[in-house]
């Protein structure tokens, strides 16, 4: 079982088997990120889906400016592989998959297939930011370009990924929180690639389509940190508003 968990998920089972046995009690403060990382010998991005995997069980609570605290009560315990994949994990996948797809594509894609790209491209550029239809045509735009590699396999593959990014818990958490915070697909982006396939160059989709996704891994190591402020700023404000209701204090005679 555990050869089969994720390196997220293993450094979250862990880490919850630590806090179950005792060795990390309810109040106490996690090793720092960077500690973590050196411990498990893995990436910090890695640790992210790590604690944002035991925060969503309920485990942890974040304390921006403070660090990672072992939640006071523990819920029932459930199974690691529920959360299913992570969000850095699958960008990675991503990266090797339509990075050289889109080079394929830029080779092999019918003249009616970058025509047919351009006109997803164009409703992208003129529909509503934070609209439900820019993140469907978000797909399809890349989904066109799978398909222009004319590689049913190819396809497949990376349609596999969009429904991972859509069906798994610890995905969706992470692309709802950068929605919510101002961060949705961006069509230059896009048109870079589009205009690289549309020259049929395939180096050039290349960088392009991975400088894109790359651009997606920074916006989610963004998030979590934006995550952390934006709780620190209800907190504040919670703490004002207790103090300015608080009935003043009657002076002493």
């Amino acid at each position: 079982m555990a050869d089969r968990l994720r390196l997220y998920q293993r450094v979250a089972q862990d880490i919850g088997a630590g806090i179950r046995n005792g060795n990390y009690p309810a109040g106490s403060r996690l090793p720092a990120e960077r500690d973590l990382a050196e411990r498990f010998k893995v990436s910090r991005p890695t640790i992210r889906e790590a604690m944002i995997a035991l925060e969503i069980r309920c485990l942890v609570e974040v304390r921006h400016g403070s660090g990672v605290y072992v939640a006071a009560n523990q819920p029932p315990d459930r199974p690691p592989t529920e959360l299913n994949v992570g969000a850095f994990e699958l960008v990675e996948a991503r990266l090797m998959f339509e990075g050289e797809a889109a080079a394929l594509a830029a080779t092999v894609m019918s003249d009616e297939g970058v025509a047919h790209l351009g006109g997803i491209l164009q409703r992208m550029e003129g529909c509503d930011p934070d609209s439900p239809e820019k993140l469907a045509l978000d797909r399809q735009f890349h989904m066109a370009i799978a398909e222009g590699t004319q590689s049913t396999l190819v396809a497949q593959a990376i349609e596999h990924l969009w429904d991972l990014r859509e069906q798994s818990p610890l995905c969706r958490h992470m692309f709802e929180q950068a929605r919510r915070l101002g961060i949705n697909p961006r069509p230059d982006e896009h048109r870079q690639v589009y205009e690289a396939l549309k020259a049929r160059d395939p180096e050039q989709a290349r960088l392009a389509m991975r400088a894109h996704l790359m651009r997606v891994s920074e916006d989610l190591l963004a998030v979590t940190e934006l995550e952390l402020i934006e709780k620190a700023r209800r907190e504040i404000g919670e703490k004002r508003r207790r103090i300015g209701s608080a009935p003043a204090a009657k002076p002493s005679a």
